[in-house]
């Protein structure tokens, strides 16, 4: 073994795939008058709010104008069939990965692998853990987003009654903070005439999460509210209020894109509902992986991004940050945005 080769092995053994100067898959750098390729790797799919995320990517990487996306996932949200995409882009040795993960901990061996490679991992929306990405773009604050959809939810249903969450699959961890959030949420005065009856899963299928609600609503006559912190569970909560006769009776909120809610809201299945927008997501998590392709100075735990139009966004020092909290859409200004995403 080649005595570099040799000490690189032995730091990257001690102290892990973080800031090891020289040490990377050379592979990894652009070529001068290469763009710098960044892949963007979505849960799945096929899902509108994933779609949106791209335009954003896209609209960076026109500005940036010396980067390539590639934007890729797989068919059904899995770790499984992410974690097959991203040993392939690692064999393909692109720049940079921004990926929104199944699972925060299955995820991490390969995204290490990659790091090791000298490509840079970021996660957005729904998180890796730590050690698995050098940064983590939070679409907003968790409490601001549980606080947020328990509000629209009592304001929906006069402050008292019966309600249940309509989640993605188990093991998203963004899902997962924002429900354990508005559990402790629900302890708090505002929300005390709330009772959350069940957690239920829809694994971010559009069939799936149509059963879950229909079970809900079967289950739990009572029921007054459904929460949806998906896109995919949002629309299928709907629908299945309107299919079971119950509009008027049960109201769903949550977070859901403005082009696939508008018939909801107008159908009174929906009264409001929220979500940041997808678009500055994606967008600001290409310019963050194009500041850590790049070295930027200030493009590390502790410091900031420069993210084109969404300004400076800092960075704490467990290598999270903060985009932006939740925008209300009902009758008011839906059609409005429906037209953007």
């Amino acid at each position: 073994m080649k005595r570099k080769t040799f000490i690189c092995a032995a730091l990257i053994a001690a102290f892990g795939v973080t800031g090891i100067t020289g040490c990377g898959d050379k592979g990894s750098a652009p070529a001068a008058g290469e763009k710098i390729r960044i892949a963007m790797v979505v849960k799945s799919l096929g899902n509108g709010f994933f779609d949106a995320a791209h335009t954003g990517a896209k609209e960076a990487a026109a500005q940036l104008k010396d980067v390539e996306i590639i934007y890729t996932g797989p068919t059904t949200p899995s770790a499984e069939g992410q974690i097959e995409i991203v040993n392939s882009l690692i064999s393909q040795k692109v720049n940079a990965i921004v990926i929104s993960a199944n699972d925060p901990n299955a995820l991490v061996p390969i995204a290490k692998k990659a790091m090791q490679r000298g490509i840079k991992v970021v996660s957005f929306d729904s998180g890796l853990a730590q050690e698995g990405r050098l940064m983590q773009l939070n679409p907003s604050n968790a409490e601001l987003i549980a606080r947020k959809q328990l509000q629209m939810a009592a304001d929906s249903i006069g402050g008292e009654g019966e309600i249940a969450i309509l989640s993605a699959s188990a093991q998203a961890t963004n899902q997962n903070i924002w429900i354990e959030q508005m559990k402790a949420e629900l302890k708090k005065p505002d929300f005390a005439k709330l009772k959350l009856v069940t957690v239920t899963y829809g694994d971010d299928q559009s069939d799936k999460s149509y059963r879950e609600a229909i079970g809900l609503l079967r289950s739990y006559p009572n029921l007054k509210a459904i929460i949806a912190p998906t896109t995919v569970g949002i629309v299928a909560a709907s629908k299945a209020v309107v299919d079971e006769n119950v509009v008027g009776k049960v109201f769903v909120t949550g977070l859901g894109l403005p082009s696939e809610m508008a018939g909801h809201v107008k159908s009174g299945a929906v009264k409001e509902f929220a979500i940041w927008n997808p678009i500055d997501l994606g967008y600001a998590a290409t310019y963050a992986a194009y500041d850590f392709v790049k070295g930027a100075p200030d493009a590390k735990a502790g410091g900031k991004i420069a993210a084109g139009r969404m300004g400076s966004i800092a960075i704490d020092a467990k290598g999270e940050a903060a985009m932006a909290e939740p925008f209300t859409y009902n009758r008011d200004n839906v059609d409005q945005f429906a037209k953007i995403f």
